[in-house]
């Protein structure tokens, strides 16, 4: 099993609190002979809905020597997902999880903003001191 993010269980619980149930911790994606592992799915209920909103997320916190390498895994890990996950179950959406340090330094400059806005991850912003959920950005705007 993969060692889990620093923020891990930060974001797990700003998930809970923010009135997710976390379904799986690792979220398997499996497909012919792929076998990915994605931090958690989750799941909410959407009034007068039985079925509600399932997410996958990925967790990043951005502490290696070099935070370009670390996107480059980030980015490289969501959009593989993003690819299994339409194939494999395509009811969920992926979000990538990162702090709002992060998001709100590194997310900003030009070349990452850029790269960001090509791509279009779906990110959740976490503030892991208080582990509360500070926005939602599908880059159609930001959903919270």
């Amino acid at each position: 099993m993969p060692k889990r993010d620093k923020i891990h269980d930060p974001v797990k619980n700003a998930l809970v609190n923010d009135g997710w149930t976390i379904t799986a911790d690792p979220y398997y994606i499996r497909h012919g002979t792929f076998e990915l592992q994605a931090d958690l799915a989750a799941e909410r209920p959407i009034a007068a809905e039985k079925a509600g909103r399932k997410i996958v997320v990925e967790i990043k916190s951005f502490a290696g020597q070099s935070l370009i390498s670390e996107f480059y895994v980030a980015l490289g890990q969501y959009l593989t997902y993003l690819h299994f996950l339409q194939l494999t179950a395509p009811e969920r959406e992926l979000f990538l999880a990162v702090s709002d340090s992060v998001f709100n330094d590194f997310f900003q400059l030009e070349g990452i903003q850029e790269m960001v806005q090509k791509h279009k991850p779906a990110i959740v912003v976490v503030n892991v001191e208080t582990e509360e959920v500070v926005k939602w950005v599908n880059w159609y705007g930001i959903v919270k």
